[in-house]
């Protein structure tokens, strides 16, 4: 099977009433990970590239291993750019092989927002990619994107109808109050369902995306506090919230932050229970095995994107 866009898996979502996981990727083993869960529970996914990760791993590395993934599985696969920040970083994307890329205009206004958008899907939809677009902002950090919280705002619903008109784009996503990273909530987690449900009914069947939507899992926190990390107070998003909003509009959720806890615990805790070993293959198996556990899970109890490969 060839590398897809996220068209029809979009459609079959929302039409299923889960979303597709849009896993973050930046070394062999995070993508052999993904993959192999995603292949145990048959699901579709996004294996999504941020600019950092391009930086480090470079895009043509990342390309040939997401290939052999896709070879590897046979698995409906869509290849996404994380926060495009302009037109010549999609365009670059697009142009390598990516079948679907995000531009970030949120931190633009409202009409430099649609305009930037809008040159990105005409450019992207004459190559058969799809197009992500953002209104709203939220707040946290990940890799280069970098808000505070004073400078995060809720997606208006208001803004929804006329920017995916005029833009053209295939999916949008929103600012309910999750937020970038593994330190996300002072207290307990709250989701504005309300603008969610308002957006919904202002673009029906229009495919919404959530990020920062990890939900920073306590066993793996507590793995690298144990091991000799030191992450007090990490909170993420409950997984009933995420598992609520898959059920509604939103059609893909972003995850990042848990695939890290992930893989730096199993690290921590190869290192701790092994001292001695220096030999790559054997931790990051551990690495590998600790990432394909954690997408199942995601698959499974928060997207219910299982079976539906």
């Amino acid at each position: 099977m060839p590398i897809v866009n996220t068209t029809e898996m979009f459609k079959k979502a929302y039409e299923g009433g889960y979303a597709i996981g849009a896993f973050n990727v930046n070394n062999m083993e995070i993508i052999q990970g993904i993959t192999e869960g995603a292949k145990l529970e048959n699901s579709p996914i996004v294996l999504q590239v941020s600019a950092g990760a391009r930086k480090y791993a470079k895009h043509v590395y990342l390309m040939k291993m997401i290939e052999a993934a896709v070879a590897d599985t046979d698995l409906p696969i869509a290849v996404h750019l994380d926060h495009g920040p302009d037109f010549e970083t999609c365009k670059s994307c697009i142009d390598g092989g990516f079948s679907s890329v995000m531009i970030d205009g949120s931190h633009l206004s409202f009409e430099e927002n649609i305009a930037v958008t809008k040159r990105v899907v005409e450019y992207a939809h004459d190559r058969g990619v799809t197009v992500e677009a953002e209104l709203g902002r939220l707040a946290g950090v990940e890799d280069d994107v970098q808000v505070s919280a004073e400078d995060s705002s809720y997606t208006r619903p208001e803004e929804v109808e006329e920017f995916a008109t005029r833009t053209g784009c295939d999916s949008l996503a929103i600012a309910i109050g999750t937020s970038h990273g593994a330190f996300k909530f002072t207290g307990e987690a709250h989701l504005r369902f309300d603008i969610l449900e308002e957006v919904s009914k202002r673009l029906p069947g229009f495919p919404i995306v959530l990020h920062g939507a990890s939900s920073v899992i306590p066993a793996y926190v507590d793995m690298i506090n144990q091991f000799g990390g030191s992450m007090p107070g990490a909170q993420g998003v409950p997984e009933t919230l995420l598992r609520q909003a898959a059920g509604m509009a939103v059609c893909k959720i972003n995850i990042d932050s848990d695939l890290r806890l992930a893989f730096t615990g199993e690290i921590r805790k190869h290192f701790a229970e092994h001292p001695d070993h220096f030999d790559p293959r054997q931790y990051l198996t551990d690495a590998r095995n600790g990432i394909r556990s954690m997408v199942q899970h995601k698959i499974v109890h928060v997207l219910g994107s299982n079976g539906k490969a």
